[in-house]
Protein backbone atom coordinates (compact mmCIF):
# COMPACT_ATOMS: atom_id res chain seq x y z
CA UNK A 1 0.00 0.00 0.00
CA UNK A 2 1.80 3.31 -0.69
CA UNK A 3 1.62 6.13 1.93
CA UNK A 4 0.61 9.40 2.03
CA UNK A 5 2.94 12.13 3.12
CA UNK A 6 3.24 16.11 3.69
CA UNK A 7 6.22 18.24 4.60
CA UNK A 8 4.67 21.62 5.59
CA UNK A 9 7.12 24.86 6.35
CA UNK A 10 5.84 26.15 9.96
CA UNK A 11 6.15 29.04 12.44
CA UNK A 12 6.29 27.86 16.18
CA UNK A 13 3.21 29.35 16.71
CA UNK A 14 1.54 26.74 14.24
CA UNK A 15 1.41 29.38 11.19
CA UNK A 16 1.25 27.27 7.62
CA UNK A 17 0.10 30.17 5.79
CA UNK A 18 2.27 32.03 3.14
CA UNK A 19 5.77 30.86 4.36
CA UNK A 20 7.70 33.04 1.81
CA UNK A 21 6.12 35.84 4.18
CA UNK A 22 8.23 34.82 7.58
CA UNK A 23 10.37 32.13 6.64
CA UNK A 24 14.06 33.04 7.69
CA UNK A 25 15.93 30.55 5.93
CA UNK A 26 15.96 27.84 3.55
CA UNK A 27 19.21 25.55 4.01
CA UNK A 28 20.79 22.68 2.55
CA UNK A 29 19.18 20.41 5.12
CA UNK A 30 15.97 21.29 4.41
CA UNK A 31 16.86 21.16 0.57
CA UNK A 32 18.23 17.48 1.37
CA UNK A 33 14.87 16.58 3.43
CA UNK A 34 12.52 18.14 0.10
CA UNK A 35 14.66 16.19 -2.55
CA UNK A 36 14.56 12.90 -0.76
CA UNK A 37 10.89 13.38 -0.87
CA UNK A 38 10.90 13.49 -4.70
CA UNK A 39 12.87 10.44 -4.83
CA UNK A 40 10.26 8.44 -2.68
CA UNK A 41 7.10 9.80 -4.35
CA UNK A 42 5.94 9.51 -7.77
CA UNK A 43 2.53 11.28 -7.57
CA UNK A 44 1.32 14.70 -5.39
CA UNK A 45 -2.09 15.46 -3.70
CA UNK A 46 -3.08 19.34 -4.27
CA UNK A 47 -5.97 20.93 -2.32
CA UNK A 48 -7.56 23.58 -4.73
CA UNK A 49 -5.84 26.61 -3.69
CA UNK A 50 -2.76 25.14 -4.06
CA UNK A 51 -3.60 23.54 -7.26
CA UNK A 52 -4.69 27.41 -8.51
CA UNK A 53 -1.60 28.91 -7.36
CA UNK A 54 0.58 26.56 -8.69
CA UNK A 55 -0.66 25.53 -12.19
CA UNK A 56 -0.29 29.34 -12.97
CA UNK A 57 3.46 28.86 -11.99
CA UNK A 58 5.09 25.76 -12.53
CA UNK A 59 4.28 24.92 -16.45
CA UNK A 60 6.05 28.37 -16.95
CA UNK A 61 9.51 27.28 -15.13
CA UNK A 62 11.92 25.86 -17.12
CA UNK A 63 15.43 27.49 -16.40
CA UNK A 64 16.87 28.35 -12.70
CA UNK A 65 16.98 27.08 -9.69
CA UNK A 66 13.77 24.95 -9.53
CA UNK A 67 13.68 23.49 -12.74
CA UNK A 68 14.63 20.21 -11.23
CA UNK A 69 11.56 20.77 -9.06
CA UNK A 70 9.34 22.10 -12.05
CA UNK A 71 9.96 19.10 -13.82
CA UNK A 72 9.00 16.94 -11.36
CA UNK A 73 6.06 18.16 -10.58
CA UNK A 74 4.91 19.30 -14.21
CA UNK A 75 5.90 15.53 -15.12
CA UNK A 76 3.76 13.61 -12.21
CA UNK A 77 0.71 12.55 -11.52
CA UNK A 78 -1.39 15.37 -9.83
CA UNK A 79 -4.68 14.25 -7.76
CA UNK A 80 -6.81 17.93 -6.81
CA UNK A 81 -9.22 17.84 -3.84
CA UNK A 82 -11.49 20.44 -4.80
CA UNK A 83 -15.41 20.49 -4.55
CA UNK A 84 -15.39 23.89 -6.05
CA UNK A 85 -13.22 22.84 -8.98
CA UNK A 86 -15.12 21.95 -12.24
CA UNK A 87 -11.69 20.97 -14.19
CA UNK A 88 -7.94 20.68 -13.90
CA UNK A 89 -7.20 20.33 -17.38
CA UNK A 90 -5.00 23.29 -17.41
CA UNK A 91 -1.94 21.93 -15.75
CA UNK A 92 -0.78 18.50 -17.57
CA UNK A 93 -1.02 15.05 -16.06
CA UNK A 94 -4.11 16.44 -12.85
CA UNK A 95 -7.30 14.65 -12.26
CA UNK A 96 -9.52 16.08 -10.19
CA UNK A 97 -10.90 13.68 -7.85
CA UNK A 98 -14.64 13.45 -7.64
CA UNK A 99 -16.58 12.22 -4.65
CA UNK A 100 -15.91 11.45 -0.91
CA UNK A 101 -11.88 12.31 -0.57
CA UNK A 102 -11.70 9.25 1.74
CA UNK A 103 -12.11 6.75 -0.93
CA UNK A 104 -11.00 8.86 -3.19
CA UNK A 105 -7.24 8.99 -1.36
CA UNK A 106 -7.94 5.39 -0.29
CA UNK A 107 -8.04 4.30 -3.78
CA UNK A 108 -4.93 6.17 -4.34
CA UNK A 109 -3.15 4.35 -1.58
CA UNK A 110 -4.66 0.65 -2.87
CA UNK A 111 -2.32 1.79 -5.92
CA UNK A 112 0.37 0.92 -7.13
CA UNK A 113 3.77 3.10 -6.93
CA UNK A 114 5.54 4.81 -4.89
CA UNK A 115 4.64 7.82 -1.44
CA UNK A 116 1.63 10.16 -2.49
CA UNK A 117 3.29 13.47 -1.47
CA UNK A 118 0.67 16.47 -0.56
CA UNK A 119 2.05 19.51 -1.40
CA UNK A 120 1.89 22.80 0.34
CA UNK A 121 -2.00 22.50 1.00
CA UNK A 122 -2.48 22.90 4.58
CA UNK A 123 -6.14 22.55 4.88
CA UNK A 124 -6.02 18.66 3.00
CA UNK A 125 -3.55 18.06 5.56
CA UNK A 126 -6.18 18.98 8.05
CA UNK A 127 -8.79 16.84 6.49
CA UNK A 128 -6.66 13.92 5.49
CA UNK A 129 -5.42 14.20 9.37
CA UNK A 130 -9.00 13.81 10.52
CA UNK A 131 -9.49 11.04 8.38
CA UNK A 132 -6.57 8.72 9.48
CA UNK A 133 -5.05 8.91 5.89
CA UNK A 134 -1.53 10.95 6.37
CA UNK A 135 0.89 8.35 7.01
CA UNK A 136 3.85 10.77 8.24
CA UNK A 137 3.81 14.76 8.18
CA UNK A 138 6.65 16.59 8.62
CA UNK A 139 6.96 19.77 9.86
CA UNK A 140 10.14 21.80 9.26
CA UNK A 141 9.84 24.32 12.41
CA UNK A 142 10.76 27.73 11.62
CA UNK A 143 12.15 30.12 14.53
CA UNK A 144 9.63 32.88 14.30
CA UNK A 145 6.43 34.14 15.63
CA UNK A 146 4.31 34.36 12.20
CA UNK A 147 2.00 36.38 13.97
CA UNK A 148 -1.82 36.95 13.91
CA UNK A 149 -3.94 37.00 10.99
CA UNK A 150 -2.95 34.19 9.16
CA UNK A 151 -3.76 30.35 8.59
CA UNK A 152 -2.57 27.48 11.74
CA UNK A 153 -2.19 23.99 10.76
CA UNK A 154 -4.48 23.25 13.73
CA UNK A 155 -7.06 25.29 14.57
CA UNK A 156 -8.53 25.63 18.04
CA UNK A 157 -11.47 23.33 16.98
CA UNK A 158 -9.25 20.22 16.28
CA UNK A 159 -10.19 17.20 17.48
CA UNK A 160 -6.90 15.77 20.17
CA UNK A 161 -4.90 13.54 18.02
CA UNK A 162 -1.90 11.46 19.49
CA UNK A 163 0.99 11.30 16.57
CA UNK A 164 4.53 9.46 17.51
CA UNK A 165 7.63 11.08 16.87
CA UNK A 166 9.95 9.93 14.40
CA UNK A 167 12.77 11.67 14.19
CA UNK A 168 13.45 15.28 14.82
CA UNK A 169 16.94 17.29 13.66
CA UNK A 170 17.74 21.10 13.86
CA UNK A 171 19.12 22.24 10.75
CA UNK A 172 21.60 25.08 10.69
CA UNK A 173 19.93 27.96 10.63
CA UNK A 174 17.88 26.57 13.44
CA UNK A 175 14.97 25.08 12.17
CA UNK A 176 13.45 22.00 13.72
CA UNK A 177 12.57 19.26 10.91
CA UNK A 178 10.60 16.81 12.87
CA UNK A 179 8.53 13.75 11.90
CA UNK A 180 5.33 12.16 13.06
CA UNK A 181 2.97 8.99 12.21
CA UNK A 182 -0.27 8.46 13.67
CA UNK A 183 -0.08 7.37 16.92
Amino acid sequence: MRRVVSALFIAVDGVVEAPNEWQHAFDDEMGALLTGTLETADAVLLGRTTFTEWAGYWPNVTSGDDVGFADWINNSPKYVASTTLADVDGWANSTLLKGDLADAVGRLKAGEGKDISVAGSPGLVRSLVDLGLLDELTLLVHPVVAGSGRKRLFGDDAAQRRLELVSARPTSSGTVIASYRPG
